[in-house]
């Protein structure tokens, strides 16, 4: 439960920057901060942990099951407070420390910053960038439950092809695979999904819209295991492919083994994304890459689905082994609308390996 070697490197972070008090927020839907030293899913709405210069830790909660859950199996100072900010105040006066950088302060709210503020009397910085760095790179243990995380993405894909069918509502869909996939012992699952042909743009939560024969059905999966997320993304035609479709299908999948080829310690992110990039731009369809039809080509992964870096080509950031991420040449192309295909990637010393195991193909129903 508690990350003893993150301690060290958080502790090797804040010598190096000059800081007496690590603050790592999480709230309900960005847990990622947090159980980066403590490694607890909190039911509240907000959790905190300070690391002290001297190593220890004191973590306040704002439920009392959190509460009753951690305090009996962690050795750390340990509190709770429904009023979250009155919390706060309390932990940071006992700290005592004036140069406190917090972890996740842009998540916070307004007044847990003031709070701190007001109670050292000093501006609080942002570790938040630091942190993500050291948190880039996972040891053989994290790699191991992301794997883990993988096998349930893949599992949660041949069910969502077993399950899919003419006349479903997405959302149907989207139930029966978040259903599965918690009985196959996910802690969570973040996914999307699209229906549709060349109207469709993107991929979002799921609609009330009912699937069609020759829609492309297109998925993001990212099941949870203790924390750790992996993903696949995949595109499933409803009946035969049409031409487009296939040759639309080719250009991704292209595009995508392009990245993984590419993809090993001392190449730039920013040519992980050039690499993909370039396939669609060969094939005439360079206007596509842009932020007006792609939001990335790809991003970390780990305690959040969707981590620093972004593969994007204005991304200055350097591949190391260790680092597990998706390259994923998800956009939208008029011959069929919005595709998605993607694994999630391991850098190893010579390159990377996919710990998924689908298919690569385009699959059809």
């Amino acid at each position: 439960m508690l990350n003893a070697q993150r301690r060290r490197h958080f502790l090797d972070a804040m010598t190096e920057s000059g800081w007496d008090l690590l603050l790592l927020y999480g709230h309900s839907w960005r847990k990622d901060f947090f159980r980066s030293l403590v490694n607890f899913n909190f039911f509240g709405p907000h959790a905190a942990v300070a690391l002290s210069r001297s190593g220890e830790i004191s973590i306040l909660l704002s439920h009392s099951w959190d509460y009753e859950l951690l305090a009996e199996n962690i050795d750390a100072e340990t509190d709770w407070d429904p009023a979250f900010g009155n919390g706060l105040d309390r932990l940071v006066t006992r700290c005592g420390s004036a140069r406190i950088a917090i972890a996740g302060i842009e998540l916070m709210e307004a007044g847990f910053v003031e709070t701190v503020r007001q109670r050292t009397g000093a501006e609080p910085v942002s570790a938040t960038a630091v942190v993500e760095k050291l948190r880039r790179f996972k040891r053989p243990e994290e790699i191991e439950i992301v794997r883990r995380a993988a096998r349930l993405a893949d599992i949660g894909y041949q069910h969502f092809v077993d399950t899919v069918e003419v006349g479903l509502a997405e959302y149907e869909l989207v139930a029966e695979v978040e259903a599965f996939l918690k009985s196959q012992g996910a802690e969570d699952n973040f996914m999307l999904i699209a229906s549709g042909g060349v109207e469709v743009y993107g991929m979002k939560p799921p609609t009330e819209r009912r699937l069609k024969q020759g829609d492309n059905v297109i998925t993001e999966l990212s099941p949870q295991v203790h924390g750790y997320y992996a993903q696949l993304c995949r595109t499933l035609v409803l009946g035969e492919p049409n031409a487009n479709q296939r040759v639309s299908f080719d250009i991704f999948y292209e595009a995508q083994q392009a990245a993984q080829n590419f993809l090993k310690p001392g190449v730039n992110i920013s040519d992980v994304a050039r690499v993909q990039n370039d396939v669609f731009r060969r094939e005439g369809y360079g206007e596509y890459t842009g932020s007006k039809y792609t939001r990335v080509r790809g991003h970390n992964l780990g305690l959040h689905v969707d981590e620093n870096p972004y593969v994007l080509e204005d991304v200055d950031c350097m591949v190391d082994e260790g680092m597990v991420l998706i390259a994923h040449p998800n956009t939208y192309l008029p011959l069929s609308g919005y595709m998605v295909f993607g694994d999630t990637l391991v850098v190893t010393a010579e390159g990377c390996v996919s710990l998924n195991e689908t298919d690569k193909k385009l699959f059809c129903k």
